[in-house]
């Protein structure tokens, strides 16, 4: 009996020996719930799909503000940006942006007229901002435009003064009589400005006349007529008229005839002055609303449109003195 219950006891003292060695005598607490080694948590990515009309200088510029701003304000690891060109063609635009909302971008940005058209055709509810529209009220055709489209659509404009382009005109050339009006009649805010211009203009006394072209192919031969008649040309701000600046000015210059631009891109190429924006500071000021939309969470059918908050006049140095024109003060050169 003695030797058994001798055994008894020493087999529960080795259990519990071999117990003790089993455990350091620490106690590791358990972790805290969502820690994991103080690693932050992921930040928001996002997908922006960017549908610019066609490649120009002042359109390149207000893309590149765009992702600048965006990029700057939410890091470049963060966003994807989804560019595409629709070489000119409107019905590209519309193919661009019905594959942004297949892809389920987060917002797009649509760079002109046409391309802000489609992608308010293609959705109504992924955000759309605009830029380098001249008039929204006239694009998106809303009757009263009051500054806010509503929906899922805002932007900003690339408007300038129309009156003050008009006062350029009388400024330079007061002694002109005829002024010939240049644009792309498939641009609707081409045709507005242009109308606008020319009440302004025969306010003024001059005797003006509207010479549209379809597209590219026919530029250089309605630059012609309008140069035939015309002492003068104005073009406004119109995507075909800047893609074609150079086939513009092999007509203008031989003719002898100055041309006053709506935008520094097309009078680097064909004009002598201008009442211009920066297209990239646009692009900064676009960026800076899709910011809001995305990180904020504002609303963006609440959002006006914004509009550049200068413009400079400026001039072609080198077409000034091909044509022998003096500029007067207070006219900034363009490099």
């Amino acid at each position: 009996m003695k030797k058994k219950l001798l055994a008894l006891t020493l087999a529960t003292l080795m259990a519990l020996s071999l117990a003790a060695c089993g455990s350091s005598g620490e106690t590791t607490p358990p972790a805290e719930s969502g820690d994991a080694g103080n690693s932050e948590p992921d930040a928001q990515t996002y997908t922006i799909g960017i549908c610019q009309l066609v490649q120009h200088d002042a359109l390149d510029a207000a893309t590149q503000g765009f992702k600048d701003a965006v990029v700057e304000a939410l890091g470049e690891e963060n966003v994807t940006f989804s560019e595409q060109n629709a070489s000119g063609d409107s019905a590209n635009c519309s193919t661009i942006c019905g594959q942004f909302v297949t892809e389920g971008v987060d917002l797009i940005l649509a760079n002109a007229t046409p391309a802000l058209q489609a992608a308010k055709a293609a959705t109504g509810t992924i955000p759309v901002l605009g830029t380098s529209v001249t008039e929204y009220g006239v694009a998106l055709g809303i009757d009263g435009f009051t500054g806010t489209v509503g929906g899922n659509v805002s932007g900003t404009s690339d408007l300038a003064p129309l009156d003050q382009q008009a006062a350029m005109v009388k400024e330079l050339f007061p002694d002109a009589k005829t002024v010939g009006l240049l644009y792309c009649s498939a641009e609707a805010n081409s045709q507005y400005q242009v109308d606008t211009v020319k009440g302004y203009l025969e306010e003024e006394g001059y005797t003006c006349t509207l010479y549209s072209f379809v597209d590219s192919n026919d530029v250089t031969s309605v630059t012609k007529a309008a140069c035939d008649a015309s002492d003068v040309l104005y073009i406004p701000t119109d995507n075909t008229a800047a893609s074609n600046t150079e086939a513009i000015n092999n007509v203008a210059q031989p003719a002898g005839v100055p041309i006053v631009a709506g935008e520094e891109g097309i009078c680097a190429g064909c004009g002598v002055a201008t009442l211009s924006i920066s297209y990239y500071d646009l692009g900064v000021a676009t960026g800076k609303m899709a910011v809001r939309i995305l990180r904020d969470g504002e609303d963006i059918s609440a959002m006006p449109v914004e509009y550049a908050p200068q413009f400079t006049k400026k001039y072609n140095p080198t077409l000034a003195e091909a044509l022998n024109i003096t500029i007067p003060e207070g006219y900034e050169a363009i490099g």
